[in-house]
């Protein structure tokens, strides 16, 4: 065989070799791409995403679409040759794996955790576009978590309402921790509560709550220390004057707050907030509309960019790097608060797009 032409068999064999080697060696990383995006003023599913009752709505227009990252699963090891392929693509961003799934927790604890997140997203966006409205939202202390083999195991539930201890009324989830320790290890503590699912029905069917019942618990000694616990972790949640149900599902994680909150207060105030506009975003929020950073927002602003989004709401802290490679035809626009949130989209819609707070590198 001719020296050339052995020596072209030997590197077409060592590049199918080392073509082979990609596809079969897995690495340490996982796939972020564009997700789905969602319009909180329409329909996911065949249902409104926002239902209000029991309160007067207003007509809507434009988008305010919340936006999704879609991540490879985490059982789901990359090759080597996808792992190049999606450094080298724009649409795509390669991870660490451990990034998106820590050793320490299972897939089934981070599908929990995710989902919990979603659901005080949405808790917390009710609460903040509420309070922007100036509609009173109450309070309540209720048992947010139940320690395994405690004391309240059995006995307490999450969502019970924690009205009394020991006869003292409770306003604060501070106080149930306060009046607990006022005791030793092995004493009776006794709490007043509404059970969870009373404390729903009524919440759902807006009266009050019924069948107040007393659970007496025995103390025991926190495994750091002396003190006494029974075992809960204490919490606030809310009461609102009428209904507001979001329905979507197949979402995790707290980064579609923002979106939710502006959706909220648009379909309850007169005229629209959009103009017409396609408007997308992202951002956690908290009860008083703060606006939080969130992960893989590249990603986001391509997906509302492919949808059609004209302007992206985008947390500050965000902003740096979403600038860095913005899609073009894509406004973004720099919030911290709902309140910023909100008098962008006054300039969007009055039509003065330049004084609007936009995203630099």
């Amino acid at each position: 065989m001719p020296r050339r032409t052995a020596t072209m068999l030997a590197s077409l064999l060592m590049l199918i070799a080392l073509l082979c080697a990609g596809v079969l060696i897995p690495v340490p990383y996982a796939e972020m791409s564009p997700g789905p995006t969602v319009n909180t003023l329409g329909e996911h599913g065949g249902e409104p995403v926002l239902q209000i009752s029991g309160h007067k709505t207003y007509p809507t227009t434009g988008n305010l679409n919340m936006t999704t990252v879609r991540v490879t699963g985490s059982q789901y090891r990359m090759n080597l040759v996808e792992a190049v392929y999606g450094w080298i693509a724009h649409d795509n961003l390669v991870v660490p794996h451990a990034t998106l799934y820590p050793d320490d927790k299972t897939p089934d604890e981070l599908n929990q955790e995710t989902a919990e997140e979603f659901s005080q997203s949405q808790e917390s966006a009710k609460v903040a576009a509420l309070k922007q409205l100036d509609i009173p939202v109450g309070t309540r202390t209720v048992v947010a978590s139940v320690v395994k083999n405690s004391p309240a195991e059995g006995q307490l539930h999450a969502g019970d309402v924690i009205k009394a201890v020991d006869g003292t009324e409770i306003k604060q989830p501070g106080d149930v921790a306060k009046l607990v320790t006022k005791h030793q290890p092995g004493q009776k503590v006794t709490f007043r509560i509404v059970p969870a699912k009373e404390a729903a029905a009524a919440e759902k069917e807006k009266r009050q709550p019924a069948g107040e019942q007393d659970v007496a618990l025995t103390t025991a000694k926190a495994p750091d220390d002396k003190r006494a616990v029974v075992g809960i972790q204490a919490g606030t949640d809310h009461t609102f004057p009428f209904t507001i149900n979001i329905k979507l599902a197949d979402v995790g994680g707290p980064s579609a707050g923002l979106m939710f909150a502006l959706g909220i207060v648009d379909k309850l105030t007169p005229g629209d907030l959009t103009g017409g506009k396609f408007i997308a975003g992202t951002g956690t929020i908290d009860d008083n509309g703060k606006v939080g950073p969130i992960g893989g927002v590249e990603m986001k602003t391509v997906g509302a960019r492919n949808k059609g989004a004209q302007y992206f709401l985008t947390p500050k802290d965000n902003c740096a790097a979403a600038a860095k490679d913005k899609p073009a035809g894509l406004t973004l626009v720099k919030v911290d608060t709902i309140g910023d949130a909100i008098g962008a989209l006054e300039k969007i819609r009055a039509g003065d797009p330049a004084k609007l707070p936009l995203c630099t590198r």
